[in-house]
């Protein structure tokens, strides 16, 4: 095992390219690990076709929180993600538990791993009540910001919302170089 974690830590001329390479905070299900409340994944093909250029972190806000997989879908009432934080809105799941606790937790642990390996871009599955930039699954016209999202929002860490289907990198990433300065980081 650390045989290969050593081989996947070098470049073809055997150099270890880790520190070039930034560490990102990824939504787990875009990786095609399937933790999304109905037990499926939403793999980003392009995402994944390109994994190898970053140190891909896979977060699962939601069962880092405690939250089983299948479970039931959630809202956000009162607001958005950032009403949560506030303590003004809560989280209800489509059998009337409150799981604002468990959201927040997830929120929590997934900055702790932002932290960890000095992330400074998190790459989240859109339309989530926890990593969306811009979730219909709130109480906000038009939509608004999941908990983890608005939580490494408020930390610091850019948020990129990423749908299974678009090409990668992202459009959002346009100023990568800026974020990552000498690194290989999409060349």
């Amino acid at each position: 095992m650390p045989e290969e974690q050593d081989r996947a830590s070098k470049d073809a001329t055997g150099k270890d390219d880790t520190r070039e390479r930034p560490c990102m905070l990824v939504s787990a299900c875009l990786l095609g690990i399937r933790c999304r409340y109905d037990g499926r994944d939403s793999k980003a093909p392009a995402l994944v076709g390109r994994a190898g250029d970053f140190i891909p972190i896979a977060v699962c806000p939601e069962q880092l929180g405690g939250l089983p997989t299948p479970r039931p879908p959630a809202i956000i009432q009162g607001g958005d993600g950032r009403d949560v934080l506030e303590g003004h809105a809560r989280i209800w799941n489509e059998r009337g538990e409150d799981v604002t606790a468990l959201f927040l937790k997830g929120a929590q642990e997934t900055l702790k791993l932002g932290r960890i390996c000095r992330a400074r871009v998190a790459l989240f599955k859109d339309r989530s009540p926890s990593c969306g930039l811009n979730t219909p699954y709130c109480e906000r016209p038009g939509g608004g910001m999941g908990v983890t999202a608005a939580l490494l929002h408020a930390e610091g860490i850019r948020v990129v919302e990423v749908r299974p289907d678009q090409p990668f990198p992202h459009p959002d990433l346009a100023d990568a170089r800026e974020l990552w300065g000498r690194g290989r980081l999409f060349l």
